[in-house]
């Protein structure tokens, strides 16, 4: 009894279901086990479809930031990844060249 006590002592401001609620979060797990069904189950449990993990993985993660309204943040990030990618290999290239020149 000590331990569940000392659980819930550990976890008080966890544990404020009232002023969670008045602030308009959800409490229970159902919110979750319905995004999971519709973003997962929708996409990866169709009849006929197989998928890799690692396919899977990165089809459920466009799903969740297009469902979450940040897919235009994701491709600006996505292009900048890519631009910081190809500058540094332009430079690397540039360094290439530079180094062979007598």
């Amino acid at each position: 009894m000590e331990a569940e006590l000392g659980y819930f002592e550990r976890n008080i401001q966890r544990m404020q279901y009232g002023s969670f609620r008045a602030a308009g979060y959800f409490i229970g797990s159902g919110v979750v086990e319905a995004g999971c069904k519709t973003v997962i189950g929708a996409r990866c449990k169709q009849s006929g479809m197989f998928w890799s993990r690692p396919g899977a993985e990165n089809v459920l993660a466009l799903r969740c930031i297009h469902s979450s309204r940040r897919l235009d943040q994701f491709w600006k990030h996505r292009l900048n990844q890519h631009v910081k990618r190809n500058d540094s290999l332009s430079s690397v290239r540039l360094m290439k060249n530079f180094v062979r020149r007598p």
